[in-house]
C-alpha cells in the first residue's frame, strides 16, 4: 500500500511541478513584455525629446511674462474729427489673485478644463501619446488634450497654427512654466489672460461683461456659467444661446460635484440658482465699433495700446439710427424681419452703420457679415455694361415674356410694357427687358463691368446673372455704387485711416481709396440720369428727397427674402437691407416699401445742413446718335 500510496502522489507531484514551471512561463512573458513596453516607452520619449529640441530652437521671449500681464492692450478710437469713440468692445478686466476670488471659482474652471491640474507636470503623457498617434494617423493637428498649463503657453507665446512643431513647442513652453512658476501663479496667469468671449479677456472682464459685478461677487452658479464658455464662448455665449448656456452650466456644476469640488448640497442648491444676466452696456454705433475692431486685429498685431483713427461720422451715425427708427414706423416690419444699413462717402470711407434692429439681442453684423441676393439692386451694372457698349438710355428694349433654354424671367405681377426705353426699363424694374439688354451686351460683359465697379463675388455665368443672384453685402454694394459719386473709379470701402501706438508710432496707413477706372465719366453720367428716374417715376418713388437729386434703384429677391434700396445724394452712398436671418420669405415685402423709406428718412437727416449744390452733380451724357432697338 505504501508503494501505492507513493504512486498516486507522483502524479500530484509532477502536477505542482507542471504548474511551477507554467507560473515561472507566465512571469518570464510578463517581464519581456515590461521589457518590450519600457523600451517602447523609452524610445517614444527619445524620439518625443528629439522632436522638440527641433521644435523649440525658436521659442519665443519669456523674460517679460509677468510685465507682459501688467500690461493692458487698450485701443482709442477716434471719429473722423479726431474725438474719442466710447467702445464697448474688447476688454480686460483689473488683473486678480486667487485669494481675492472665491474658492469655487477656479475650481469650476479647473473642473471641466483640467481636473488633475495640481498633479500633473504640465502635461499629461497618457493624453499627449493618445493625441500624437491620433494626429499622425490623421497627417495633421485633430486632437489637443491641452491642460491648463498647455492652454496658458499657447495663449502667452503661440500663435493659433495647428501644427505639429507649434505643438511641440507648446508642450515645452508648459513644462517651462511648471518650472518657474507654482500652480497657484499659473493658474493666476490663465485666469486672467483667457478669452470668454464677448471681448471680454480674463475672469474679471467677463464677470463684469455677463453680470455687472467684479469676479470676487460671483455666485457659484454665475461661476460654473463663464467656466462653460471656455469650451465654445459662441455657442455657449448667456445673451445669446442662454438656454445652451444653461445646459452647459449644469455640467460645471455636476464636475465640480464629482471631483468632490463641492458638496452635494452646495451642487443641488446652484442648480435652483437663477442667474440673471446684466443689461448690456453699450456705446454709440456698437456694430461699427465691432467692425473696426475685427479690422484692427487684421490690420496689426502688437501687443501695445492702440490709437487708431476711423472713417466714423457720429453725425451721420446719428441721422442713420434716427432715420431708420423713422422709417420703421412709417413702414412697419414684422418682428421676425432684420434690417442692415451703411452710409459711404465718394471715397468709400465708411461713415455710418447699423447690423440689425437691436444689438443688445443680437450682435451679429448684417452690414458687413450678410451675404444676400441683391436682387434688382444689380441691375444698374447690366445697363452700365450697355452704356459702354454704345447704347444710350433712349434706346428701345421689348419687354414681354423670354425664355431662355426653358428659364423664363417673370416681370412683378406679371406685366409687361412692351417696347420701352432702358431708362423706363430701369425705373420700373422689368426683369424681361433687362435679361433682353444683358444678351444683347453679352454677359461676360455684366460680369466684367460689377467687377470694376466693386463686386468680386458676381460668377453666375447663367442669364439669371441679370436679376442679382449673386450673394453680396451691404457693405459690398455700397462700395459698387460708390464710383457713380465720385466719377467712376473704384474704390475699396474702408473703416480705419491709420493705427498708431499710445506714444505715436505709426503702425499702419491706409493707401489711397480710388484704385482705378471703374467706369467712364459718361456711362457713369448717363446711369445716374437713369436711377434718378427709378426714384422721381420709377419704383423708388418713396425714396425721393425734397430739395435733392436722388438716384438709386431697389431691389427684391425672389420670394420677398430680401429687399434692398441702394442708391446716393449730395455725395453720399446709403443702402438698406431689409430680410430675415434665416431666409425665409416675408409676404408683401419689396425694395420700394420699407428699405426706400428707411433711406428716406436716413438721407434726409444726413442731408440736413448741407447745400443741394455743394457737391456737383454728374453732367448728363451726349446722346448723338439714333436710338437702338432690342427685340430680343
Amino acid at each position: 500500500m505504501g508503494s501505492g500510496r507513493r504512486g498516486r502522489r507522483r502524479p500530484s507531484q509532477r502536477r505542482r511541478k507542471t504548474r511551477r514551471r507554467g507560473g515561472a512561463g507566465v512571469g518570464d512573458a510578463l517581464v519581456r513584455h515590461a521589457a518590450n513596453a519600457g523600451v517602447a516607452v523609452l524610445t517614444a520619449l527619445l524620439v518625443l525629446a528629439g522632436a522638440a529640441a527641433y521644435a523649440v530652437r525658436e521659442l519665443p521671449d519669456t523674460d517679460n511674462l509677468w510685465a507682459a500681464e501688467k500690461s493692458v492692450r487698450r485701443v482709442t478710437l477716434l471719429d473722423v474729427d479726431g474725438a474719442p469713440i466710447p467702445i464697448h468692445g474688447e476688454s480686460r478686466g483689473a488683473p486678480v489673485r486667487l485669494s481675492d476670488l472665491p474658492p469655487y471659482v477656479p475650481l469650476a474652471v479647473l473642473a471641466v478644463e483640467d481636473r488633475n491640474f495640481r498633479h500633473h507636470v504640465g502635461f499629461n503623457p497618457v493624453s499627449v501619446l493618445r493625441a500624437l498617434r491620433a494626429n499622425a494617423k490623421a497627417g495633421e493637428i485633430v486632437q489637443g488634450g491641452s491642460t491648463i498649463t498647455q492652454q496658458l503657453a499657447k495663449n502667452l507665446f503661440l500663435s493659433p497654427d495647428r501644427t505639429f512643431r507649434r505643438k511641440l513647442q507648446e508642450l515645452s513652453l508648459a513644462l517651462w512654466l511648471e518650472l518657474q512658476f507654482t500652480k497657484d501663479e499659473i493658474l493666476t496667469l490663465y485666469l486672467n489672460r483667457v478669452y470668454f468671449g464677448a471681448g471680454a479677456y480674463g475672469v474679471d472682464a467677463a464677470s463684469h461683461r455677463y453680470f455687472a459685478k467684479p469676479a470676487r461677487a460671483l455666485s457659484l452658479a454665475e461661476a460654473a456659467v463663464l467656466a462653460g464658455l471656455l469650451k465654445a464662448p459662441s455657442r455657449y455665449s448667456p445673451s445669446r444661446n442662454p438656454e445652451d448656456a444653461g445646459l452647459r452650466a449644469r455640467v460645471v456644476i455636476d464636475a465640480m460635484e464629482k471631483s468632490r469640488f463641492i458638496t452635494s448640497f452646495e451642487a443641488a442648491r446652484a442648480r435652483r440658482e437663477t442667474v440673471v444676466l446684466a443689461a448690456p452696456k453699450f456705446a454709440a454705433a456698437p456694430y461699427f465699433v465691432d467692425h473696426i475692431l475685427a479690422e484692427v486685429r487684421t490690420r496689426v498685431g502688437v501687443d501695445a495700446d492702440l490709437v487708431v483713427q476711423t472713417t466714423f461720422d457720429p453725425r451721420l451715425q446719428a441721422a442713420l439710427e434716427r432715420g431708420a427708427a423713422a422709417g420703421l414706423l412709417l413702414a412697419p416690419l414684422p418682428a421676425q424681419a432684420q434690417t442692415a444699413a451703411v452710409i459711404v462717402d465718394a471715397e468709400g470711407a465708411v461713415r455710418a452703420m447699423i447690423g440689425g434692429r437691436d444689438y443688445r439681442k443680437s450682435q451679429y453684423n448684417r452690414a458687413s457679415q450678410a451675404l444676400r441676393q441683391p436682387g434688382s439692386a444689380f441691375k444698374p451694372f447690366v445697363f452700365l455694361a450697355a452704356l459702354e457698349a454704345g447704347l444710350s438710355p433712349d434706346d428701345m428694349v421689348l419687354d414681354a415674356p423670354l425664355a431662355i433654354d426653358k428659364w423664363t424671367p417673370d416681370n412683378y405681377g406679371g406685366r409687361y410694357l412692351g417696347a420701352v426705353s432702358l431708362t423706363t426699363a430701369l425705373a420700373q424694374s422689368l426683369n424681361s427687358a433687362c435679361v433682353r439688354v444683358q444678351e444683347k451686351v453679352g454677359r461676360s460683359a455684366v460680369r466684367i463691368a460689377a467687377r470694376r465697379m466693386g463686386l468680386a463675388r458676381t460668377t453666375t455665368r447663367g442669364p439669371a446673372l441679370a436679376l442679382g443672384v449673386d450673394a453680396v453685402s451691404p457693405l459690398e454694394l455700397a462700395g459698387a455704387y460708390a464710383p457713380l459719386v465720385n466719377g467712376g473709379f473704384r474704390i475699396e470701402t474702408h473703416a480705419i485711416d491709420s493705427i498708431r501706438t499710445s506714444d505715436g508710432a505709426l503702425l499702419w496707413r491706409r493707401d489711397e481709396a480710388m484704385r482705378d477706372v471703374a467706369a467712364s465719366y459718361r456711362s457713369v453720367a448717363a446711369l445716374n440720369d437713369m436711377l434718378a428716374a427709378v426714384v422721381s417715376t420709377g419704383t423708388g418713388r418713396a425714396a425721393a428727397i425734397p430739395g435733392w437729386r436722388a438716384a438709386g434703384k431697389t431691389g427684391t429677391s425672389q420670394d420677398s427674402r430680401d429687399a434692398w434700396f441702394a442708391g446716393h445724394a449730395g455725395g453720399l452712398v446709403a443702402v438698406v437691407w431689409v430680410g430675415r436671418d434665416d431666409n425665409r420669405p416675408l409676404e408683401d415685402l419689396s425694395g420700394g416699401g420699407a428699405p426706400a423709406v428707411i433711406w428716406r428718412e436716413a438721407m434726409r437727416r444726413a442731408l440736413e445742413g448741407r447745400r443741394a449744390g455743394e457737391r456737383p452733380q454728374l453732367a448728363p451724357a451726349i446722346r448723338a446718335q439714333p436710338p437702338t432697338v432690342i427685340n430680343g
